[in-house]
């Protein structure tokens, strides 16, 4: 018979237990809630529009395109004076977003749904679930520009932030995250912008 627990490790043993026993809870209500998203929803979307949404999001779309407009040649200075410092927030931004969505991936290594089907991972990272890169990539797009943009039309900011809400929700469609992957994705990408305007944009 194994001796009595001093009080403060059994108090220590039962909040273990209760933490592990709440995540599991979590886990599996996120998991249900997001299969049941996926087939009720998928069947009535337009594929055509989750996968143009899937590829407008994609690292080696988005990045190429944002360093091409930074670099291109333009005539008026007041304008590419302008331009530059967005357009360098926005690079260095999608650059600490790749590298964190890459780190936490490999720290919890949680699996991706397993209905998920037709996606080809770029590099064995993506095999994993949580965050998702789109949805924090969105977000930090969606942030940035509102940042640096705030003086613009509210009918642009509206078409951004829609765009960044549905290709998160598609993620979750298509069933290649979880609804918490999603959240914590856009969460990280909000902090990301936050970063990026406040600190990045002072050094370039």
């Amino acid at each position: 018979m194994d001796p009595p627990q001093p009080p403060k490790a059994a108090a220590a043993a039962a909040t273990t237990t209760g933490s592990t026993t709440l995540l599991s809870h979590l886990i599996s209500v996120d998991t249900a809630l997001s299969e049941y998203l996926h087939s009720t929803l998928k069947p009535f979307l337009p594929h055509f529009l989750l996968f143009l949404l899937e590829l407008s999001a994609d690292f080696r779309l988005f990045f190429p395109i944002s360093l091409s407009l930074l670099l291109a040649p333009n005539s008026s200075t007041s304008l590419f004076l302008l331009r530059r410092p967005f357009l360098s927030s926005l690079l260095l931004g999608l650059l600490l977003d790749l590298v964190l969505i890459a780190l936490i991936k490999l720290l919890f290594r949680r699996s991706r749904p397993v209905y998920n089907k037709n996606m080809i991972a770029a590099v064995s990272v993506d095999h994993y679930s949580f965050p998702s890169g789109h949805a924090s990539r969105v977000f930090f797009v969606a942030s940035i520009a509102h940042f640096f943009a705030n003086d613009v039309a509210n009918l642009l900011h509206l078409a951004v932030w829609s765009w960044a809400l549905l290709t998160s929700l598609s993620r979750v469609f298509l069933g290649r995250h979880f609804v918490f992957d999603v959240f914590a994705g856009a969460s990280l990408g909000v902090l990301e912008a936050l970063f990026a305007f406040r600190f990045l944009r002072f050094y370039l």
